[in-house]
């Protein structure tokens, strides 16, 4: 479907601009270059964080924003959860599909930024961020847009790299203000109960992008 048109759990419409790593309009275009390659470049298996914490929670409706090459959609898939995705990059979604089909799972991946998209509220089960990185000025907004599509009881999975993986060649933006503080980060969520949360230095075997020792912060919160 197209934009403006209504999906089952969400739409995206034209005139907004966000993505993981950029400020700026256009920048699609580069996560497209990025995707187009026949090389899953995040790797196919999932993020081993939100497998734990996945695993133990019962199967229902799950969203994951800014989902890539779809790799933690079709395990979720793969172990029952009805997914919905998104991702701006076209090339993402195509590979999130193709690698769907192999696996024989359905997902459903939408084009659409993490601005534009907007699910029916208190409709998932469960929401996993793993590494979506934003502007700090649309930051907030963002993860309040998250926390209305969770149902009461919902859980929010979260894992992403701090300001002190700046150095690191192990991934990441490498804008500092693209970098989370921890203790900002709890603030955005102080509206949920936070279950765990945690500074960590993890060793990332991710694709070719995600290698090596990293700076992160795990966090997962239940709605009240």
């Amino acid at each position: 479907m197209g934009i403006g048109s209504v999906m089952s759990h969400g739409f995206y419409r034209s005139g907004w601009c966000l993505n993981k790593i950029a400020y700026f309009c256009g920048m699609e275009n580069t996560w497209d270059e990025r995707y187009a390659t026949e090389e899953y470049i995040y790797g196919t298996e999932p993020n081993s964080w939100f497998a734990d914490k996945l695993k133990i929670l019962k199967a229902g409706k799950l969203l994951l924003p800014a989902e890539g090459e779809g790799r933690n959609a079709v395990w979720a898939a793969q172990r029952g959860w009805q997914v919905t995705a998104f991702d701006q990059s076209m090339e993402a979604r195509l590979k999130a599909e193709r690698l769907a089909a192999e696996r024989n799972v359905s997902i459903q991946y939408l084009t659409a930024d993490l601005r534009s998209f907007i699910g029916e509220p208190e409709s998932f089960d469960a929401v996993a961020l793993i590494y979506v990185h934003m502007p700090p000025n649309y930051r907030n907004e963002v993860h309040n847009s998250m926390i209305r599509l969770l149902k009461p009881g919902g859980t929010l999975i979260l894992e992403a790299f701090t300001k002190a993986q700046l150095p690191n060649k192990s991934g990441g933006p490498k804008n500092i203000e693209l970098l989370y503080d921890p203790a900002e980060l709890k603030g955005d969520f102080r509206t949920m109960k936070i279950l765990e949360y945690y500074h960590a230095k993890v060793h990332l075997q991710e694709g070719i992008l995600h290698q090596g020792i990293a700076e992160v912060i795990r966090m997962t919160a239940r709605k009240k």
